[in-house]
């Protein structure tokens, strides 16, 4: 039995090149998410502080499993890896950014082939889905619907406690102060990151083996974020139209918004309990033969 090909570039090295490579792009990301101010682009990304650690974790825990997989190289592998290298030189930034999922998957199909790409999807996906670039405003087009919706159900609410409010496509007014719900107010980060922690939740405790509870789980989620942000920009129009601008800064831009998004989060956490507890892994319906007659 001819013995696995060894690779003349060490693992090991590889790991160094890229921690060269790619740790100050990543310490530019971070930076992003930790400075809202930097760029709307990484904060709209700013899940993979949860995100990538858990991806790291993950490939980590597989590295026995990544270990005893044949050595083995995919033809598509090298090409990923070199159309990586030369979207990393382009020194565009969203190309860079865009090159580090590119050459993870580039390095799997290289090494083991495409069991070590199913090996590492997981964290691949989740790497992918934490690259900040211009998907958000490709999508903000599209969401003016969204849009009009939250700041009309959140006139409505206002209007039940007595607050004169006129609401106008996406502007909500409160004793002539106005309040725009756009599009990064409109939830579109907040559903980007939900959905994003119930993939991380829905790996990390089995529950996507189960079709019906994972529909459940994101479709809750979708729900939780888009009634959290109806409450949130009800809040902020009454804070700016009665004059409670400190009220309306804590939330809108201080540390009150990310409060507001750990406790939509923690919802999200207690609704997957509530699944696993009271949802069947699937549903078995039971079907009775009519009974012969005499």
């Amino acid at each position: 039995m001819p013995s696995p090909r060894r690779y003349p570039f060490p693992t090991w090295a590889i790991a160094v090149l890229l921690a060269i490579l790619y740790g100050p792009l990543l310490a530019h990301w971070v930076d992003g998410w930790l400075h809202k101010t930097i760029s709307i682009q990484h904060e709209y990304f700013s899940h993979g502080l949860l995100g990538l650690p858990f991806a790291a974790y993950v490939a980590w825990g597989k590295r026995k499993a990544w270990g005893e997989l044949p050595n083995r190289c995919h033809p598509l592998g090298l090409g990923l890896v070199g159309l990586a290298c030369l979207m990393y030189l382009t020194r565009l930034p969203d190309w860079m950014n865009l090159s580090l999922p590119v050459m993870l998957g580039g390095l799997c199909l290289s090494l083991k082939s495409m069991a070590g790409l199913r090996l590492q999807a997981i964290s691949l996906v989740l790497v992918a889905l934490a690259t900040p670039n211009q998907l958000p405003y490709l999508i903000e087009p599209y969401i003016l619907p969204l849009q009009q919706f939250i700041a009309s159900v959140a006139g409505f609410l206002l209007s039940q406690f007595g607050i004169p409010v006129t609401v106008e496509s996406i502007y909500v007014y409160v004793n002539g102060q106005t309040v725009e719900v756009a599009p990064h107010c409109a939830g579109l980060k907040m559903l980007f990151t939900g959905l994003y922690v119930a993939l991380m939740l829905a790996y990390w405790t089995g529950v996507y083996t189960s079709r019906l509870r994972t529909v459940l789980l994101f479709a809750g989620t979708v729900l939780i974020t888009l009634v959290g942000n109806i409450l949130r920009n009800a809040m902020l129009s009454y804070f700016h139209g009665t004059g409670r601008s400190g009220a309306f800064e804590w939330l809108h831009e201080s540390w009150g918004g990310d409060l507001y998004s750990a406790i939509l989060l923690l919802a999200i956490v207690f609704w997957l309990r509530l699944i696993q507890d009271r949802v069947p892994a699937s549903l078995k319906l039971a079907v009775q033969s009519p009974s012969s007659s005499v």
